[in-house]
């Protein structure tokens, strides 16, 4: 499920700014972008987002702005000024000027190094408590997204089932209307005084049956009432997918049987409907 969550925090000696998205993914996918000096700390930050959040496309950025002021690079300053003494004898026993000599310094092996600054745990309790803000508001965004998905569900299982209602008042007459039209047409094709009505019968028994779309309805209602109980359960979103594809299954094949234009258009308003909610259970949880 989509969804954005932002914190910020001040400390004492620094800001720290947290912000979290979520894509819908079928499994947990774990972006995460923070500083080098906190690289140890992936594994327990994964564990903290795998808990909280269950599955998603998650890019999760951490930026930190500190109030200190602090050098990135370190001097060897005994070894810098052992190369200038150096560099400046040899460059007075030679006549070179001698004033870009500290350029030249600073340039010499292990003058400058850069130090990976250990982990301070106080800190990363501070960095961790912000994070945790940020995910309380990503869930509070998906909690908002659910309740609109949820109140779109209802509404397009109950234009479903109202159709399913109007199939139902259609099919009370429809076997009758079948039968008197099966036989109309075949006095007109038939002497009378031939007509075997034992026949006649058996024949519309056997063609009645393949017709029937009782079963169908039912089990529509029931796949129905299914998606709507199992929308209350956690974690329920790939249930509610294959819930989807039964109530396709039923829709299908009453259209097929049918064989009713009014049935049939009622049976187009209910596939045009599920495919909206199919499209949706992609982003339920």
């Amino acid at each position: 499920m989509t969804g954005f969550g932002k914190a910020s925090k001040e400390f004492e000696n620094k800001t720290v700014n947290v912000e979290i998205r979520s894509l819908n993914s079928k499994s947990l996918d774990l972006s995460l972008r923070l500083s080098s000096t906190y690289r140890d700390k992936e594994h327990e930050l994964k564990s903290e987002l795998a808990k909280q959040l269950e599955r998603g496309k998650i890019d999760l950025s951490i930026y930190i702005e500190s109030k200190t002021t602090e050098t990135p690079v370190e001097i060897n300053t005994e070894l810098a000024k052992s190369y200038y003494q150096k560099i400046k004898q040899l460059a007075n026993e030679l006549n070179e000027p001698t004033e870009h000599i500290i350029s030249y310094v600073l340039k010499m092996p292990d003058v400058l190094k850069s130090e990976r600054k250990e982990p301070n745990e106080h800190d990363w309790k501070d960095i961790m408590s912000v994070v945790k803000l940020a995910i309380n508001e990503l869930n509070k965004f998906r909690s908002d997204e659910g309740q609109s998905l949820e109140k779109d569900f209802k509404t397009r299982l109950q234009n479903i089932e109202d159709c399913l209602n109007q199939i139902k008042k259609l099919d009370t007459n429809r076997i009758t209307s079948i039968k008197e039209r099966i036989k109309k047409n075949s006095e007109e094709l038939i002497n009378k005084d031939k007509f075997d009505t034992n026949r006649f019968e058996q024949e519309l028994i056997y063609y009645i049956e393949k017709l029937d779309i009782n079963e169908e309805k039912v089990r529509l209602k029931t796949h129905l009432d299914y998606f709507k109980k199992t929308m209350q359960e956690p974690l329920g979103g790939r249930k509610l997918n294959f819930i989807a594809q039964e109530i396709g299954r039923e829709i299908n094949t009453i259209g097929s049987k049918a064989n009713d234009a009014d049935i049939q258009r009622l049976v187009v308003e209910m596939k045009d409907e599920l495919e909206k909610i199919k499209e949706q259970t992609n982003n339920a949880l």
